[in-house]
């Protein structure tokens, strides 16, 4: 008993490690990908990011705010706006989320805060640019939602939205304030920017796609004669619901039972994990990219 607690301690321990690591580089990643590649090419990025460079730029050129040695206004702009949402966050996704969004948010400030904005661009075309900062600051992003939470902005406000009304299509958060951006971009500045600045949103928008796997579904079937135990796993560790039926194996003829589950494929690994932990035994088959209709949870943490 002590050395399965001892275990679960560790194991906990372990993935709030990973989980610290993948929200702290994945935030700097980010600011890397906006301040020294995207930035000094006076181009703008998408969501509350956008949003944190226009206001930025009026405070600094129309309102002429004395420029702070070493920081960066963008990753205090960006703070200050997304403290609304945390209320939202708390009420409808729960206090855990709320926290980890508050530590993410504020790691992914101080980056934005600190990290600097290079004088001279580091690639003389505008394409390169949008290409690499949009596959960094992308890739980024999808690292902090790999860590389990959000890295805010529109990000909270379609969780919140999808979680309220399970039909609700998150991109379309992200459509409406970007229409707001290059919009205002476009009576800023020249076509030029505008178009740049969305080839790289565009850019970011699959870099981060392709790193975020928590809403990919899965269907698991586990074959096991240890139906309680793997049925705690499922039903408490990895919090899904489950069906199970009673089997017979082909050659020996021997009693076994059938479990199957929904998760998805960021829940996956931990799952595994727990299964052979617990019967090494255990024969486990996966479908990945599974259709679902019906009450399946989307979920934006552990």
């Amino acid at each position: 008993m002590k050395m399965n607690v001892i275990t679960n301690d560790t194991v906990k321990r372990k993935r709030t490690l990973e989980r610290v690591g993948l929200i702290v580089g994945g935030n700097i990643l980010f600011a890397i990908g906006v301040n020294m590649i995207i930035s000094p090419m006076n181009l703008y990025s998408s969501g509350f990011t956008g949003i944190s460079m226009l206001l930025r730029l009026f405070l600094v050129e129309f309102l002429h705010f004395p420029q702070i040695p070493g920081v960066d206004y963008l990753g205090i702009i960006y703070y200050i706006i997304n403290v609304p949402l945390f209320i939202l966050a708390y009420r409808v996704l729960g206090k855990e989320f709320c926290l980890t969004s508050m530590i993410s948010i504020g790691v992914a400030s101080l980056a934005m805060a600190l990290v600097p904005v290079v004088k001279e661009p580091i690639f003389d075309d505008y394409l390169t640019a949008c290409l690499v900062g949009g596959l960094v600051s992308g890739s980024g992003a999808g690292i902090v939602l790999k860590g389990g939470t959000s890295g805010g902005g529109q990000d909270i406000i379609g969780m919140a939205l999808s979680k309220t009304h399970p039909n609700f299509s998150v991109c379309k958060i992200a459509i409406a304030i970007n229409a707001v951006i290059y919009g205002i971009c476009f009576f800023l500045f020249d076509i030029q920017t505008v178009v740049y600045s969305m080839i790289y949103a565009v850019v970011n928008a699959l870099a981060l796609d392709y790193q975020h796997t928590q809403n990919i579904n899965v269907q698991v079937m586990i074959f096991t004669r240890k139906k309680e135990e793997i049925t705690d796993i499922v039903l408490n560790d990895i919090r899904r619901g489950m069906t199970y039926w009673k089997g017979a194996g082909g050659y020996t003829d021997e009693e076994t039972y059938v479990l199957a589950a929904m998760v998805t494929k960021y829940e996956l690994p931990r799952l595994t994990e727990l299964v052979k932990e617990k019967d090494p035994n255990a024969f486990v088959m996966v479908n990945e990219g599974t259709k679902i209709f019906g009450n399946f949870e989307k979920r934006f943490t552990e």
